[in-house]
C-alpha cells in the first residue's frame, strides 16, 4: 500500500500527471464542475443567464479560496520544516519536526494537498474533480505510509510516542504535544510554497475574468517560477545545510 521510492522521489510528477489525467476526462464528461454543481443546487438557474454567471463566478472563487488555504497550510509547514526538505526528492526520516501544524497533525503538507485539489478541480469536469480529489487522497496516503515506516527506523520510540498522541491527518482542534521550541522561517517558506500562491491566483483570475488564456498565463507563471527559482533555490540551500 505504501509508495514506492520511485513515487516518492518523483511525486511532483506524479501529482502533475493526476491533474492532468482529470482535466482529459472532460473528453469523457463534457459538463465543468462548477456548472454541475450550480444545476445541482439550483436546477432552475440558467448558467448562461446573468444570475447564474454570478454564481458560476462564486463558485471558482471558492475554489481559489480552497488552494489558497491550501498554500497557507503548506507555507505555515514548510516554515518550521524548510523548503530544502519538503520539495527535495530524497526522502527525510533524520528528524521529527513537532512544531507549528505538526502539534496538530502529523502530515500538514499532505493534507493540505486535498483542498488544493478541490480548488484546481472546479476548472475540470464534474468526472475531472472526483478523480482529483479521490486520486490524490490515495496517493498521499501512500506517501504517507512510506514516510511513517522511515521515521519508525530512525526515530524509536520518540516517534511512537508521537504517532499515540498526534492524528496522522485529520488535525486535532488543540494542540497534542509539547512545542518543540522551533522558530518558523517564513521567508524560504514563502518562496518554496510560492506556486501554490499563485495557482489560488490563476483560479481568482478566472472567477473574475472568466478569461481562459489569462488564467493559463497565471498557470504558466506557476510553473516558471518554481522550476526557475524553488528548483534552484532547494538546491543551493541543500547544499548549504548539513544532513
Amino acid at each position: 500500500m505504501r509508495a514506492s521510492k520511485f513515487e516518492f522521489e518523483q511525486r511532483f510528477w506524479v501529482i502533475g500527471a493526476l491533474i492532468f489525467i482529470a482535466f482529459s476526462l472532460g473528453s469523457v464528461d463534457h459538463v465543468n464542475f462548477a456548472v454541475g454543481l450550480l444545476h445541482w443546487v439550483a436546477p432552475t438557474i440558467d448558467p448562461n443567464s446573468a444570475r447564474g454567471n454570478f454564481w458560476l463566478r462564486v463558485i471558482f472563487a471558492s475554489g481559489a479560496l480552497l488552494i489558497f488555504l491550501s498554500a497557507l497550510l503548506r507555507t505555515w509547514a514548510t516554515s518550521y520544516l524548510r523548503t530544502e526538505v519538503v520539495h527535495d526528492v530524497s526522502q527525510h526520516s533524520e528528524a521529527l519536526v513537532a512544531d507549528g501544524p505538526y502539534r496538530y497533525v502529523r502530515n500538514p503538507l499532505y493534507l493540505a494537498n486535498l483542498p488544493m485539489m478541490a480548488g484546481i478541480g472546479v476548472m475540470a469536469s464534474r468526472l475531472g474533480w472526483l478523480f482529483m480529489v479521490v486520486s490524490m487522497w490515495v496517493f498521499v496516503y501512500r506517501l504517507i505510509f512510506r514516510e511513517e515506516d522511515g521515521l519508525r527506523q530512525t526515530q524509536g520510540e520518540s516517534y511512537s510516542a508521537y504517532l499515540k498522541a498526534v492524528p496522522r491527518f485529520w488535525p486535532s482542534l488543540t494542540p497534542r504535544v509539547p512545542s518543540g521550541g522551533g522558530q518558523p522561517r517564513w521567508g524560504q517558506a514563502i518562496a518554496g510554497e510560492m506556486i501554490f500562491w499563485l495557482f489560488g491566483v490563476a483560479v481568482l483570475c478566472f472567477a473574475i475574468s472568466l478569461n481562459i488564456k489569462l488564467t493559463g498565463v497565471v498557470f504558466a507563471a506557476s510553473f516558471a517560477f518554481y522550476f526557475l527559482v524553488v528548483v534552484p533555490l532547494v538546491k543551493k540551500r541543500r547544499t548549504a545545510t548539513p544532513s
